[in-house]
């Protein structure tokens, strides 16, 4: 289907990139726009204020799962050479992420349902349906860091493949895998310790960012660093 590594490389850039953009905006623009921890009436009226941005946003969160999925297929076929059991790991660790970034949208979306549908503070009165609101919110919002955690735990057997597969600067493998260590000690930092966890979080986001910024620029740009020999007529492992 493709007619060497390094178009099926930059297709998977492509797909990483995309999944940066529709992720980004969801969780880094809608989310925070509407949920306010802890204040049920606030969250509330920003949803019904913002309704329309709040159904693009869910739409957001379903592509960004989607094509996550898809980078996570084309690494696979492109690095399954390296590993095959590392490859499959690899993408189960995405698709446990993208059913829970899908599932979390929906209740996003009820939280809409609840917030513009008067029948709820009829049923509830006004307090109970913005607390209903708040409590589909917060579901919301920690099952999107729940989500993280296998976010964090995909890129230690990319940055192994990466690495093993000669494809790559071996650099940028070690550092995938250091920032998967990274990231899974940001998230369970945010719900063991919260208090440290926003004074350390901006020190344990700087590999991810290097990590994922790097891998993804390498992919659009550059592709892969050349065929590895490994790929024509070694067996895979596992």
């Amino acid at each position: 289907m493709f007619e060497s590594p390094k178009q099926l490389a930059r297709l998977a850039g492509v797909f990483y990139l995309l999944v940066a953009i529709f992720g980004g905006f969801a969780e880094g623009f809608v989310d925070p726009k509407m949920y306010v921890a802890g204040d049920a009436a606030t969250t509330a009226a920003n949803v019904v204020a913002n309704a329309g941005l709040v159904r693009i946003g869910v739409v957001a969160h379903l592509v960004d799962a989607v094509f996550f999925l898809l980078t996570s297929i084309a690494l696979y076929l492109l690095l399954k050479h390296a590993n095959k059991n590392a490859a499959r790991v690899m993408v189960a660790f995405v698709a446990i992420t993208a059913g829970m970034i899908s599932l979390n949208a929906v209740f996003q979306f009820e939280g809409l349902q609840v917030a513009t549908n008067g029948s709820y503070a009829t049923a509830f009165g006004a307090a109970g349906s913005q607390a209903l609101v708040l409590i589909l919110l917060d579901i919301q919002h920690y099952g999107t860091l729940a989500a993280q955690v296998f976010f964090g735990l995909w890129l230690a057997p990319l940055g192994y493949l990466a690495y093993r597969s000669g494809m790559f600067p071996k650099v940028l493998g070690v550092v995938l895998v250091a920032a998967a260590v990274s990231y899974l000690a940001d998230l369970l930092a945010a719900f063991l310790v919260p208090d440290l966890a926003s004074k350390i979080h901006q020190f344990l986001i700087i590999l991810p960012i290097i990590g994922e910024v790097g891998m993804l620029a390498y992919l659009l740009l550059v592709g892969v660093k050349s065929a590895s020999p490994s790929m024509e007529g070694r067996p895979s492992d596992g």
